[in-house]
């Protein structure tokens, strides 16, 4: 008796059960690659970055692209053999290409292009006025810079930095009076080199900067910052904060900011607030070093102390360094004014 007929390759692909798979696998697909949009690249999702939870989820976002990659690598080897997965390895795909085309630029250094006098920059939150006051004198009288911002320095923590920064040509101010706690204030200091500036408190926040004008300045303004942190419920007062940013940024002076901004790049809050600001991080290729908490390795945190400065501010040179005491990792830049 003879073989009976096997079915053609027609028939195999028209076989019931194949046609009922191809919906749930464009269902898959396209239920798969919208969950890591929204992992990975909220702020191009209508803007969903700037809500909770996705506010804090987009701050890891350097660490989520980075799992993603290892998926698709995954789903990549599995269509070799599995072709009706390609839809999946598409869709997660495309989404990487976004999210690395907003993260890797951050590290990759641009030339600097201006030649002016330098301007060197230290900004370090210090917890509460809990950071170790002797090792960040010892870091201004290493590292000398212009000025110094320090988000979360009253009155208190002044009074104990002074003395010891005093001697090497530095004086200071703080933005609260002496019965608030640390964490409210910001404390600017700037060395003799500068001459006299004048000082002005912006007195419209929660945290209340604190900005320098005239002296070696210049034209140049320079305001030591500190944002509200975008916790549940606090999201409104964060946006607001970081709306405050346009006044240096798309004012009609150069002007440079520094502190604790509680968000980073990847936040479309911040990259709105800032046009007409370079990160000087991002400038110099580390705008992927965490500084914040900084018990995490540098991989693994968030940047979230930036020093912003107006276009035509070069950045120089920008370095991460640790400082006892505090949950913040300090920032030191030397800038190139125009």
């Amino acid at each position: 008796m003879s073989a009976p007929p096997r079915p053609d390759a027609d028939a195999r692909q028209n076989h019931p059960a194949r046609r009922r798979g191809g919906p749930l696998r464009w269902l898959a697909a396209l239920l798969l690659t919208a969950l890591a949009a929204i992992a990975v690249v909220p702020d191009l999702l209508f803007g969903m970055d700037r809500f909770a939870p996705f506010v804090q989820l987009n701050a890891f976002r350097p660490m989520a692209l980075a799992a993603l990659v290892v998926v698709v690598v995954v789903f990549a080897l599995v269509t070799v053999f599995r072709r009706r997965v390609w839809p999946i390895t598409a869709g997660l795909a495309l989404v990487a290409v976004a999210g690395a085309s907003m993260v890797l630029p951050r590290a990759v250094a641009d030339p600097p292009t201006a030649v002016g006098a330098p301007l060197t920059v230290l900004s370090l939150n210090v917890y509460e006025g809990n950071a170790d006051v002797d090792s960040l004198a010892a870091l201004i009288r290493s590292e000398q810079p212009d000025v110094v911002a320090i988000p979360e320095s009253g009155q208190r923590f002044r009074s104990e930095l002074d003395p010891l920064i005093a001697p090497l040509g530095y004086r200071s101010e703080a933005s609260t009076a002496s019965n608030r706690p640390d964490v409210g204030g910001v404390t600017l200091a700037w060395s003799d080199r500068l001459g006299d500036l004048r000082i002005r408190v912006g007195q419209s926040r929660p945290f209340p900067y604190i900005e320098a004008t005239g002296g070696g300045l210049g034209d140049l303004r320079f305001a030591a910052y500190h944002s509200v942190a975008p916790t549940r419920g606090a999201t409104d007062e964060w946006r607001d904060d970081l709306e405050l940013l346009r006044q240096w940024c798309s004012g009609p002076t150069p002007a440079v900011v520094a502190g604790d901004f509680n968000a980073t790049l990847d936040h479309s809050v911040l990259r709105d607030a800032t046009a007409g600001c370079d990160d000087a991080a991002s400038r110099t290729g580390e705008g992927l070093t965490g500084t914040w908490p900084n018990w995490a390795p540098r991989w693994l945190g968030p940047q979230i102390d930036h020093v912003f400065s107006t276009n035509g501010t070069d950045a120089e040179s920008f370095r991460v360094i640790d400082v006892p005491g505090t949950d913040h990792r300090a920032i030191l830049t030397t800038l190139r004014r125009p």
